[in-house]
């Protein structure tokens, strides 16, 4: 079962004027995600993940002890990773629901705080890697950061909100000001309801 690229739940300009240009998405979907399905599904043809779902893999092939994981672990939780970083976003007006501003403002203060929490782990993520709203374990929830392509279904979390901190992700609008960019992200560019949808549904 050879896993295939989503087209964008919107036009490639969709989010321009919102701060994620037509040439970022051009890139990061139509290249970079591209290329995580077209590697993913060479690696794992003819193996034991061939008939696997993506979540299956992820959790089968992530390796807590390992300096590097493997090339199928990369490319399919990078696929992963970006099946849900699209669906995070939207060009509408974004408005944050009101029961998902209860929830977030009794986990961490306020809503800017969670903003700033999660900015910050965004920021402090060294080098390639993801910043995260998640469901813990215990039903809390929580902001975690995350190296490279390592995500929430590695820890049995589910991701309410991630961003992509990778370079690629906002080179060619914010040069090398991730702040702005993660600043952007949250104040423009997040989907709250389908971020109050996940949340219902964890």
């Amino acid at each position: 079962m050879a896993f295939e690229l989503p087209d964008l739940p919107y036009a490639h300009d969709a989010l321009a004027s919102k701060g994620m240009s037509k040439e970022t998405l051009e890139y990061h979907h139509d290249l970079h995600h591209k290329a995580y399905v077209d590697n993913g599904n060479k690696l794992i043809d003819g193996t034991e993940w061939a008939d696997k779902s993506m979540e299956e893999i992820i959790k089968g092939t992530y390796d807590p002890n390992a300096v590097a994981q493997s090339g199928i672990f990369n490319n399919i939780s990078q696929l992963w990773n970006h099946n849900q970083f699209w669906e995070m976003m939207g060009p509408g007006d974004n408005k944050m629901p009101g029961e998902l501003e209860s929830r977030l403002t009794d986990a961490f203060g306020s809503v800017d705080k969670f903003k700033d929490e999660f900015s910050a782990a965004g920021a402090g993520q060294f080098g390639s890697g993801w910043a995260w709203l998640v469901v813990d374990t215990d039903g809390s929830l929580k902001v975690t950061k995350t190296e490279n392509g390592v995500n929430p279904v590695c820890f049995d979390q589910t991701a309410l909100l991630g961003c992509d901190v990778w370079e690629h992700s906002y080179y060619i609008d914010f040069r090398n000001k991730r702040p702005a960019y993660l600043a952007n992200f949250l104040d423009n560019l997040v989907n709250w309801e389908n971020v109050a949808e996940r949340l219902s549904n964890a």
